[in-house]
């Protein structure tokens, strides 16, 4: 994938930048060309390799559209459960570094969801409120709305989340719990 001077892209776990200049460097008798990129969250310039794109996962920032498939992944309901925290941790790392906004929005949903049964970690309870950051900072930057107002969009997306999770929950538990009374009926009618 190739940029122009001036496009907003997202490096994974640090957010929107854009494009300032693209060089060459010579670096160790080796010359390369790089991106440097502004990145707008906290105005720092990072240097990528024009050969490592691909694989620090940078990427254009999302349409219009991906934002009404975002904020319909983000209420759909479906949140990963694990058990185990070590198992939670690494699934979760892995996707905040795959530079995906919908894998990025997968993690937002399920630390939400868990926050409110417990108190995370503090390293998930960090990665939490990147996650959250990520989504409002890209979201309101290709919306052109404030990131309050993205803030409350994302707030609304993630409790119809957790209110289809719950009627599908409590819908499984009814369907569990009428299946043992209706089995022996059928039995007796097939003998």
């Amino acid at each position: 994938m190739t940029f122009q001077v001036g496009d907003k892209v997202i490096y994974p776990n640090h957010g929107l930048g854009i494009v300032e200049r693209i060089e060459d460097k010579t670096i160790l008798g080796t010359t390369c060309g790089f991106y440097h990129l502004r990145i707008v969250a906290n105005d720092t310039t990072v240097l990528v390799p024009l050969a490592n794109v691909d694989g620090v996962g940078l990427r254009r920032a999302i349409s219009d559209e991906e934002v009404d498939r975002l904020f319909g992944l983000l209420g759909d309901g479906k949140i990963d459960n694990h058990q185990n925290w070590k198992g939670r941790f690494k699934d979760n790392s892995d996707k905040m570094r795959s530079g995906s906004i919908y894998e990025v929005a997968d993690v937002l949903k399920s630390l939400t969801f868990l926050a409110k049964s417990k108190s995370l970690s503090f390293r998930e309870k960090r990665m939490l409120d990147r996650a959250k950051f990520l989504i409002i900072s890209e979201v309101s930057e290709v919306m052109r709305e404030t990131a309050a107002a993205i803030e409350g969009r994302v707030d609304g997306a993630l409790e119809r989340c957790f209110s289809a999770k719950a009627r599908t929950t409590a819908r499984a538990k009814v369907a569990k719990a009428v299946a043992p009374a209706t089995a022996p009926r059928r039995a007796a009618r097939a003998s």
